[in-house]
């Protein structure tokens, strides 16, 4: 290769700055931030010249520069409980389809709902400088040290399925109380008088409050209460497994389970035992997803707005990043009982004024 070869080589495969946008440009450099920034005050011919130079020199601005000249990185991040739980997929997908929306990108984190995780993710996100965090807040409380941080940061954050004012007012959740109710009256409706639960963990808000919606369901319909068909869970299959042999022992004729993968693992137990649903007990679970229609008998779940739920909280987080004040906003979701065959009707014989209500429910 000659030496002019090499020259010319060099110079088609450096990195264009912001000088060789101005120069190719024939303006100042003050013209092509002005522009690079979209601001206003920068006329039409003006800035199509800027943006012809920009396009043949294949000018990238220096994120990290605009970041720190700005005190933004135009960055969020998000911390969940549990990634392998296919509930949070399509939370985290809403929140990342809004922050794009708007510019911003989004750093994931898993806590597996301890401390010790949860913590470590908090400082690592605040350590890259994530301009606001979304948090589903794990069964522990937070160290006033961190707490302190958080404070001393000025970074909002906007709490996402579970509350914890100590952190954040801002909440977006699913009204998992709403969700309960219409689970237990469904199995109340469709006859099962011995309803069991396996519930979530009651550390957590949205576990006490579809604890909350068992009992009150309970009472509209005057069954009684049993504390020998109510498991605590967390979430997990390994619950679900271990509370499904637990309450099914007490042979309920109803259950209903505060989540899908401790329905996985009721369902487990229930055939460990020789027990079926419908047949020995009707079976009502939270949360809803494409492949449950394979499911044998098809289960009648309460679906969560997961996507809704992920993009309004980035909303949210996104209106206080750039400074939108005003009250703490509590906001909650209106889950969607979907009735399929788990809890038996033609079984149980409802009544006439029952079936239509559930055929209205279908549509």
């Amino acid at each position: 290769m000659t030496t002019q070869r090499k020259r010319n080589t060099a110079k088609t495969s450096k990195t264009a700055s912001i000088y060789d946008v101005a120069r190719e440009s024939g303006v100042s450099v003050f013209t092509v931030s002005a522009v690079v920034n979209n601001k206003s005050h920068v006329g039409n011919k003006l800035r199509e010249r800027v943006e012809a130079a920009i396009r043949k020199l294949n000018y990238r601005p220096n994120l990290l520069a605009r970041s720190l000249a700005k005190q933004k990185t135009h960055t969020i991040g998000m911390i969940v409980p549990d990634i392998a739980n296919p509930f949070f997929p399509m939370v985290v997908r809403g929140a990342e389809d809004a922050a794009q929306k708007r510019g911003y990108n989004l750093l994931l984190c898993n806590s597996d709902d301890t401390q010790v995780r949860e913590e470590s993710a908090l400082e690592l996100l605040l350590s890259k400088r994530v301009d606001g965090i979304l948090l589903t807040k794990a069964m522990c409380e937070i160290t006033p040290s961190l707490r302190q941080m958080t404070q001393e940061m000025k970074i909002p954050i906007v709490l996402v399925m579970r509350t914890y004012p100590k952190l954040s007012k801002d909440a977006i959740v699913t009204d998992d109380y709403e969700g309960a109710y219409e689970a237990v009256r469904h199995l109340a409706r469709a006859g099962r008088k011995r309803i069991g639960l396996v519930g979530g963990p009651m550390k957590v808000s949205n576990g006490k409050a579809r604890f909350e919606g068992f009992r009150a369901a309970l009472k509209d319909a005057d069954l009684a209460y049993d504390s020998e068909l109510v498991v605590e869970g967390d979430y997990r299959i390994e619950s679900g497994y271990r509370g499904g042999h637990l309450l099914l022992s007490h042979r309920p004729d109803g259950v209903y389970v505060a989540n899908y993968l401790m329905t996985v693992g009721l369902l487990k137990a229930a055939e460990e035992m020789g027990l079926r649903c419908p047949n020995d007990f009707g079976l009502v679970s939270f949360d809803d997803y494409p492949w449950l229609g394979i499911f044998q008998p098809k289960l009648t779940t309460v679906e969560l707005p997961k996507y809704q739920l992920g993009f309004e909280a980035a909303e949210l987080l996104l209106d206080r990043i750039a400074g939108k004040g005003g009250p703490a906003v509590f906001r909650k979701l209106s889950p969607e009982l979907r009735v399929r065959e788990s809890c038996g009707f033609k079984m149980h014989g409802s009544r006439p004024s029952e079936l239509s209500r559930e055929e209205a429910l279908r549509k």
